[in-house]
């Protein structure tokens, strides 16, 4: 009968190691306890109140816990936003929206956080489109153009406040012909659809998803997307870009997610991201939202999001301090002229 020997040094050491490694990654897997909060800063129907439902769905099933969508719209998406930031850094309070938002609120004094303050879990790219009341004499973007350069400041637009992506379409097209416009503000990217098809305000340039139904439903007129692309929606057809009338015009994707504050617990991030790399690419549920409504199906996380959403946070920020609307200057804040 042999004798087993005692382990070596070094053999102690490798069991060591893997029993270590064996508890790093059981702690890895975060198992929520209780409902998580996910604060969506805009209005319910609206783009970012939209895709967050469809990705709190899927990210419940993964999860094997409620998400309970609590909508707290206010002063462009900070209040909201603030919420969440000050919260309890246990992992159970998210956020959601623009990243191009949220990547804003420092430099307008409503929000001190920036962009690198959160951990970012990015679904679907949005498109903004220059929508008009079907009353409206408007057949095209030159059409439109050409009577805003002649009634400078008469002609309203809707839009979901300073940070929305409304606000940020304008600003692009101002900044490329020089318009003058009225802006009227809601509390939402959907109330500010809404108002144009009531016809509170002429037009608006809020998001396709927000304005998908109603182009289908041929209460409002497509004239443009607010790009350098046309846009293929479903029910509808072909939306020409803005570049066929301004030549040279673009603007940087403006990417929509869900936002984690940073402080939380490591095993939080790391069991989202686990979810948000494997498994969310692959859901049906988001695909079908982003053909449907005319949105890019683009989802990222972690150091790729952060790169991928830099250009739109750049390209907002510069155009809000153009526009005066800014508290400080973009580049104080980290955030270098493009």
């Amino acid at each position: 009968m042999k004798t087993a020997l005692p382990p070596s040094p070094l053999r102690r050491l490798l069991i060591a190691g893997l029993l270590c490694a064996t508890a790093t990654g059981a702690s890895a897997q975060w198992k929520p306890t209780r409902p998580i909060n996910l604060i969506v800063p805009w209005a319910a129907g609206g783009s970012t109140d939209q895709v967050t439902r469809v990705a709190a769905a899927e990210m419940e099933k993964a999860l094997g816990q409620t998400i309970v969508i609590v909508n707290q719209p206010g002063a462009s998406g900070a209040i909201g936003t603030k919420s969440a930031l000050d919260a309890a850094k246990d992992g159970y309070t998210w956020t959601a929206g623009a990243a191009q938002d949220l990547g804003t609120y420092q430099t307008l004094g409503s929000v001190n956080t920036s962009i690198k303050d959160w951990h970012l879990f990015l679904n679907v790219a949005n498109i903004q489109v220059i929508g008009v009341n079907p009353g409206r004499p408007w057949k095209n973007a030159k059409e439109l153009l050409d009577d805003m350069k002649a009634k400078p400041g008469q002609i309203s637009v809707a839009t979901a406040g300073v940070t929305s992506a409304a606000h940020a379409a304008m600003d692009q097209i101002v900044k490329a012909t020089g318009v003058k416009y009225k802006e009227v503000s809601y509390d939402g990217g959907n109330p500010a659809v809404v108002a144009t098809v009531a016809g509170e305000a002429d037009m608006t340039t809020q998001l396709a998803v927000e304005q998908a139904d109603m182009i289908r439903g041929k209460r409002l007129r497509p004239l443009a997307t607010v790009s350098d692309k046309p846009l293929e929606l479903e029910g509808f057809g072909t939306i020409p870009p803005l570049s066929q009338t301004v030549p040279g015009f673009s603007a940087p994707a403006n990417y929509f997610g869900i936002f984690i504050p940073k402080g939380v617990p490591d095993d939080v991030v790391k069991t989202v991201e686990k979810i948000w790399n494997e498994q969310i690419p692959k859901s049906e549920a988001l695909k079908k939202y982003a053909t449907s409504r005319g949105a890019l199906f683009l989802p990222l996380s972690g150091e790729a999001a952060q790169k991928a959403v830099f250009p739109a946070v750049q390209a907002n920020a510069w155009n809000l301090h153009a526009s005066g609307k800014t508290k400080v200057a973009p580049d104080t804040v980290g955030i270098p002229k493009p």
